[in-house]
Parts: structure tokens; sequence; C-alpha cells
């Protein structure tokens, strides 16, 4: 039986990584997960893992080659917040602390407002509001 679920992503500098994560207010767990080749990012109320990797010992897990993530994209990363206003300050930090976007926040679907950047490894990153009333459930 399946017991936890992790997502593993593979970073060039791990110190900026984290100043990255927690400028973006994400939560690191200090006591595990934690060395000086990973770290352990908590990510919403259920705490998901996603763990840091410097990109050697990543490497060293998968043998084989690390794709670009700054030439295709395998994954989208998707984050729910509460508002409108969250998708646009969340958005705003991960500019100011230094990822990259040309995606600005708008309306996706009839009720998802959202917008899309990279972090500094160049990982892609959704913040997205669904909003409950235009849904239904």
């Amino acid at each position: 039986m399946i017991q936890d679920f992790w997502i593993n992503l593979p970073v060039k500098d791990l110190g900026r990584s984290k100043e990255f994560f927690t400028a973006l207010g994400f939560k690191f767990n200090t006591v595990h997960g934690n060395s000086a080749s990973s770290a352990c990012l908590l990510v919403g109320e259920k705490n998901v893992v996603l763990m840091l990797f410097d990109e050697p010992t990543f490497n060293g897990f998968i043998q084989s080659k690390i794709q670009s993530s700054t030439r295709t994209d395998e994954v989208l990363l998707s984050i729910g917040v509460q508002s409108k206003e969250e998708v646009d300050v969340l958005a705003q930090k991960a500019i100011d602390a230094g990822g990259k976007s040309n995606h600005k926040p708008h309306n996706m679907t009839g009720f998802m407002y959202g917008c899309i950047f990279s972090d500094p490894d160049g990982h892609r990153w959704n913040v997205l509001f669904k909003d409950q009333s235009v849904m239904g459930n």
C-alpha cells in the first residue's frame, strides 16, 4: 500500500533556491531532509513534501541526464491559494525573489484565476485561485 507521496526537484544552487522559496512564504522542515545537498520544502496546509536536491545528488538518484528546465517543460507544479489577490501577491513575490514570468495573472477559465512563473532553476509553477462560487462545488 502506498504510504506517502513527495516531489523531488534538482537545483543548481541549493542556498539560492531556499532563499527564493522562503521569500515566497514557503516553510522548510528543519528536522528531516535537510543537508548540505538537500532541503525539505513543505507545501500547503497538508505539508506536501517537495525535496530540493543539488544536481549532483539528484543525478545520483536518477542515473541519467537531467533535462534543462529552461528549454523544455515536463511538469507544471500548481499551488492553490484563497483569493485573486493572493495570486497577484505570490506572482509578484516570485519576480521580486528572482523568478521569471511573462504570464500576467488573469482569468484562465470561468472559475480559475492564475499566473505561471519559473523559479531560478526554470521549474514552472502555476499559482491558482479557484472560485468555488462559480465552480458550483
